[in-house]
Parts: structure tokens; sequence; C-alpha cells
């Protein structure tokens, strides 16, 4: 919700005070119930939020950079995937990669040379994270269900979708833990084809660390398209990449409206994953320069994203912009991550542990890191967060490359009603259906009555049909 957007923007007695930072940006910020503006207009780089003496229910959406109109784009590239195929990615390659391919496809052998030639320390990390991932996932396998009353057995089965698609973010950074964290929960599940996209660079290839976390996870097809083009051509199809059942992975925000576009078409699970966010709720327990260092993690992926810290102790959230700022005049990348912050970069004060969960539930972040001295304590209070970890020793980072669950999580405020991706996210139930003729005899005549009041009359015949051939009638009412 933009500020200018904001329902609550006219005032009110329950409007929190939403305090100018003097960017020209905050000209739509306004102060309610005639609060005197506090001395501190910023923590650090984080724009400053007194949300104390609010009600709940009137705490208002953090404002957030908004991307311009992309949508009309979005299908634009995808018309132009889905007439010109090949021809399409190629052009796009060139427009927004800087690159002039001639093959979309990478070969596997580039795959296996990119996996020996990778220096030993990250090839044993990526390593460790694989085994660490197969096993999560592999324990998150739900057994057979059967389940069995008055003569009805039902078997429900799991049945992997036959080919997934893979989506990998590339440009300002390599990912290597995205492919690992996609193709390993889809293997698990038996997904039996897999195809990568990974955007290339401007000499049109793909990085070589990508390309080993491919060998090393067994996914050997791979192509250099990126954006919402390979979005496009995963569902749709080209001459070279063939149509997938199932699109999964994070991307920006092209890439998660090009997988709300095909939905439908394909699968798109985990909530369209998109520009990565993080909220850090810490108590004057935590570290500041740990919670600052939270907040960076997150928002030097750069623009889009969105970073937070909540706290109802305002020296709190002074302390971690401070550290925060110094950690980001020597980072190695400041741009990405004041890019972030300059746009959605927040410290927010509340009342207390209550209303910090109320301002956690109403964001929905991807990420929740809760620096607190008891963080279970508030665990409970979460509804809505992609992901929670708590405490001085579970950062994000761990999640984000070696917990053992995928680090692709809903984004978007989607945790209200999405979930971290999983094995089940490539697979479908099905159930497989039994009955007994004491069943039928038992159990029909209720269903030919409810057939009957919803005016299915041949859903009912269905029934009295079985009913009167198990009684010794002739269902068709006719003679020799």
């Amino acid at each position: 919700m933009s500020r200018a957007s904001d329902p609550l923007a006219d005032g009110g007695p329950s409007r929190p005070t939403w305090v100018s930072t003097g960017r020209p940006d905050s000209a739509a910020q306004s102060v309610g119930r005639d609060t005197a503006v506090p001395p501190a207009t910023t923590a650090g780089p984080l724009r400053l939020i007194d949300a104390r003496g609010s009600a709940e229910a009137a705490i208002p959406d953090l404002p957030r950079s908004e991307p311009p109109d992309i949508r009309a784009t979005v299908r634009q590239i995808i018309d132009e995937v889905r007439r010109d195929g090949d021809e399409a990615l190629r052009r796009m390659a060139r427009r927004f990669d800087g690159a002039a391919l001639s093959d979309l496809a990478v070969p596997p052998a580039a795959c296996e040379a990119a996996l020996a030639s990778l220096a030993p320390a990250v090839r044993d990390a990526l390593a460790v994270a694989a085994e660490r991932i197969e096993a999560f996932h592999g324990a998150q396998q739900e057994p057979a269900h059967v389940w069995s009353r008055d003569g009805v057995t039902v078997r429900s089965r799991r049945i992997p979708v036959d080919r997934a698609g893979l989506y990998v973010p590339g440009g300002r950074a390599a990912y290597p833990s995205t492919v690992l964290m996609t193709a390993i929960p889809a293997k698990t599940a038996g997904v039996a084809s897999l195809a990568l996209c990974v955007p290339p660079r401007p000499d049109g290839a793909v990085a070589a660390v990508t390309l080993a976390a491919a060998a090393l996870a067994g996914v050997p097809e791979i192509y250099a398209v990126g954006g919402a083009g390979a979005v496009a051509a995963l569902a749709y199809g080209t001459e070279t990449i063939p149509r997938v059942d199932l699109i999964a992975g994070p991307g920006n925000a092209y890439v998660a409206v090009a997988k709300q576009e095909v939905a439908g078409v394909v699968g798109v699970p985990a909530a369209f994953a998109g520009p990565s966010e993080v909220v850090v709720v810490a108590d004057g327990s935590a570290p500041a320069d740990l919670a600052a260092a939270d907040l960076i993690v997150q928002a030097e992926h750069g623009p889009d994203g969105m970073a937070a810290l909540v706290t109802w102790d305002p020296a709190v959230a002074q302390a971690v912009g401070a550290e925060a700022a110094a950690a980001i005049a020597a980072a190695p990348r400041r741009a990405e991550i004041e890019a972030t912050l300059s746009a959605s970069g927040y410290a927010v004060v509340v009342e207390n542990p209550q209303q910090a969960a109320a301002v956690v539930n109403r964001i929905a972040p991807e990420h929740l890191q809760l620096m607190l001295a008891d963080p279970d304590e508030l665990v409970p209070l979460i509804r809505h967060a992609g992901a929670i970890f708590c405490g001085e020793h579970a950062p994000a980072s761990l999640g984000d490359y070696l917990a053992g669950p995928s680090h692709v999580l809903p984004t978007g405020r989607s945790a209200r009603f999405a979930s971290v991706l999983g094995t089940a996210d490539f697979s479908r139930t099905t159930h497989v259906i039994t009955a007994e003729e004491d069943a039928l005899v038992s159990l029909g005549p209720a269903v030919e009555t409810l057939a009957t009041a919803e005016g299915l009359p041949a859903h009912a015949a269905s029934i009295r049909r079985r009913l009167d051939r198990l009684a010794g009638e002739d269902p068709a009412g006719g003679g020799p």
C-alpha cells in the first residue's frame, strides 16, 4: 500500500505516528493525533515509525516501494514468446541481459566441467547443503494414508508431476543455493524431468557455480534464459524448451507477475515468490550489530525488497540503525543495500510484544528474525510469516543455505495463505476409493436423497440402479 492510498492518511484517534524522514518522498506522510514529532526522524538508514498507542486493528501496512505498472509489459513478453518462440528469447537476452545467444541450452558437459573446476571449499559447502536439504525433504514425505469406515476405504496417493520448471535468478549475483533449494525437493518428490532457467551474463554464459550446483543436484537440462520470458517459455514451450507442468523458484517483480499470468496454464507453488523481505523483532537483549546484520542480509539482494526492525525499545531502534549505517558503509554490495533501504527500510517502535506481533502479522514477511531473550514467547502470536528464525544463533542466512527447508518462501504478504516450497508442491493427491456391497446398501439411500434434493436425477439413478440390482430387481424395469 502506498502512503497516498493509506486509508488512515487523514488521521483519526487510532492512527500511528508516521515520522517524516526529510526525504523528498516523505511529503505524503503525516503525524496523527497532534503528536509532536520526536527529535529522531530516522534510525540510521531506516525510516522511523512510531506506532505506540495505536489500536492493533489500525496498524497500517508499511509503505512499500511500488514497482512500475509492469503487468502490461509482462503480458507483451509472454505474447512474444508464444508467438516467436526461441527467437523472442534471443531478442530478450540482447535487450535485458546484453547477451547475444546462439544456443539457449547449456550443454550438460559444461555443468560437469564447472563442478570439477569448483574450489574444493565451495564444492564441499554445496555438498553439505545438498545433503541437509535432501535429508529434510526426505523426512517431509508423507506416508500413504488409508482411511476405512462402514465398508468404504479411501487411499490417498501422492503422484509427482511429470515435468517441473525451476527458475533461478541471476544478474546481480549467482544463486547456486536456489538450484539446490528447488531441484532437491522436486527430485525427492519423484519428479522425473526437470528444466532449469537462469539469466545469462552479458557474455552469454551462466555462472560456473550455478552450473556446478545443477550438476550436483542432478539437473542436466539448463537454459540460459531469464525473466518473464523464461516463465513464458516454461509454461508454453518453444522450439528448444519443452513446456512443463509446474514452475517453482524466486525472482524479481517481473518474474513474480509472469508466474501470476501463467498460473492455471501451469502450477505455480510458493505464492509467486518475489523480491526478498525481512522483519527483525528485537528487544534490549539483542546484539545491535547482529540485528543490523540480519536486516542487511536480505537488503543486499537489491531493490523492490523490504527490511524492517520492530522493537518496543526506542534505544534499540537507534542502536541497530547506527550499526546498520556502519555496516553499509563497508559493504561490497552497498548500492543494492541502499537501494532497498531507501525505498523500504523501516524501524517501527511499538508499545509491547503483543503489538509487535500484530505488526508482523500485518506485514506477513518472507523472513522473520526474532532477536529476543525468549523468542518462544512470541512465536505463538505469529500467524503470518514465511519462515521464523529464533534467537541469536539461528539467523536467516542459516535458512538461506543449509538449515534444511527450502529458502523459496512466500513474499508480498502471500504468507497469509501460502507456504514454503516443499515436496508436496511438486505432487498431487489422488484418492482411490473402494466400497463393499454392504456399504452401498447402507449409504446409497442417503446419496440418492441428496442427489434428488440437488436436482440431479442422473446421480440418483446411478445409485438406484445398483440398489435395485442388488435387491434382485430389474434395473431397467422391463420384462424378458
